[in-house]
Formats: C-alpha cells, structure tokens, sequence
C-alpha cells in the first residue's frame, strides 16, 4: 500500500470534513482513518453516505485520548501493513488534484527525507507560514501574549517569515496540520508522544525526525488550511495549550535545549547563505 491519510475529528463540521475526504479521494489514498474522538458517531452515518466513503475507516474512540494518541491509532496500523507513507490531516484543509502524487513522486526521488510539508495558505491566500524553527519560551510567550511592536522581529524569525522564496528548507518543525510521513523513518522515530493531549506534538514529532532525517519544507505544491486556532478563542482550549506546552518544555528543556540551539542555528546558516547567493545572482 503506497499512502494511507488519518483524520482526527471532534464535533467536526459535515461539509468540513467532506472537503478534505473528497481531496484525498480524488489524489488516490489508498485508505483514510477516521479516527473521531466526539462524544457520539453521528460522523459514522455521514462518512457512509460520502462518495469516499469506500476508502475511510471510521474508528470510535470510545473517549478522547487526544490528538497524538488518537493519530497513533492509525499509524500503527500503517506501520503493521508496511504502507510506504502516511498523511496526517487535519478535517479543515483541502486541496486540488495533484497535490499527493507529485509529494509522492519527489519523496520517491529523495529517498532521505523522512517527513514533508508543502505551502499551506488560508482560504484568503495568505501564507500561514507553519514550517518554523523549534520554539523557545519566549518565541510561544511573546507571540501568545506581548504586543506586535515588541514581538514582531522575533515572531518573524520564529516564524521563518523571510525565508527565500521559492526555497525548499530543512525546518525542524512542521505544524500538524499536514505532515505527509515516510513510514519506515516514522517507526525508527516513534510515534506521537501521548504525553502530550494537544499542540506540541508536531513540535516533538517533528524535531525526533530531523535528527534522523530531513523534514523538509517543499514549496512546489500548496495546500489550503482553514485554520480555526481555537486556543484563540477558548479559555478551555488555552489551558489544554499552557498545559501540554509546559510538558513539552519540562521534556526538551527550557533554556538549555542543545539540539533546539543547533538545529535553529544550521537552519538560519542555511537561510542566510541562500540570501546571499541570490543577491550575487548565484541561484
């Protein structure tokens, strides 16, 4: 089997989720996990009736374990069947025909590279810019809660908002919004720490990958994230993020964090030189 997909859903939108099963539908994923973590399977009749509904595996949680754990779920299955990729997607993006095979295609000439994510834009086409470097507290601090004219520099660093256009980048943190994984580097990695109930997973996944293998930011193709970033408007979902984003600190490190310090630095080294050879009309 060549691409399996995993969808976490909660209470999630009809019309939502049938945008984004329709566009894995139509690019040729082999099957699509459903993994709902809502109170109720009132999705399970909906996806039935869905004209992907022959792909999808819906699977009931039976409670909600989180968004790693949940994906987990899927992923060992992937693991078990020797699936050669795995999409993680979030039910709010969608994209046009195309887009996977050619991510399939450049994985396959690049066989190195353990995890990609392409362009995400919102519905308004404005870059998201969800490839970044791995945060310090101050990045998260001062992006949540300081104002722009404080934070602003170091949210656009954080961000990678200046990177070269066009440039296809080793980032060491993908958003989870699409992480299209290579199976066999996934497994030696591990899957979704279930430490985390939601939002540093990507961050942990992500930088476990790149110190196996590139996780690449690949800019040819792009996809489109309605993104609801619901922290931002729930003092529930606010306490969930401080909460799991202090494990991860208590995790990785706050200040000292040696891998975070040095795969920032390469990136930024990286980035630089780029800049330069292209003000020199070298690329």
């Amino acid at each position: 089997m060549k691409l399996t997909a995993s969808i976490v859903t909660y209470r999630t939108p009809h019309d939502e989720l049938g945008k984004c099963l329709e566009s894995l539908r139509r690019d040729g994923v082999c099957r699509v996990y459903v993994i709902d973590n809502s109170p109720d399977d009132s999705l399970r009749s909906f996806i039935t009736s869905h004209s992907a509904g022959d792909i999808v595996e819906y699977i009931d949680s039976h409670e909600n374990p989180g968004y790693g754990a949940a994906h987990n779920i899927a992923l060992r299955r992937s693991i078990e069947e020797r699936t050669s990729y795995h999409l993680v997607i979030n039910s709010d993006v969608y994209f046009d025909r195309g887009v996977l095979p050619s991510i399939v295609e450049y994985m396959d000439r690049h066989p190195d590279i353990g995890l990609l994510q392409p362009r995400i834009i919102s519905p308004d086409g404005s870059e998201q810019f969800s490839s970044r470097l791995l945060p310090t507290p101050l990045d998260l601090i001062g992006r949540r809660f300081l104002p722009g004219f404080l934070s602003g520099p170091r949210n656009r660093r954080y961000l990678l908002a200046d990177r070269p256009a066009g440039a296809t980048l080793n980032i060491p943190y993908h958003q989870g919004s699409f992480m299209f994984f290579r199976v066999d580097v996934l497994s030696k990695a591990g899957l979704f720490d279930e430490r985390f109930f939601m939002y540093p997973e990507d961050i942990d996944i992500t930088r476990r990958i790149h110190a196996l293998s590139p996780t690449i930011f690949w800019p040819d193709v792009t996809v489109t994230h309605a993104h609801h970033a619901s922290s931002y408007h729930s003092l529930r979902m606010l306490r969930i993020h401080a909460v799991n984003i202090i494990r991860y600190f208590n995790k990785w490190g706050w200040f000292h964090d040696r891998s975070r310090r040095y795969f920032n630095q390469r990136l930024l080294k990286e980035m630089a030189t780029m800049a330069r050879q292209a003000e020199q009309g070298q690329l």
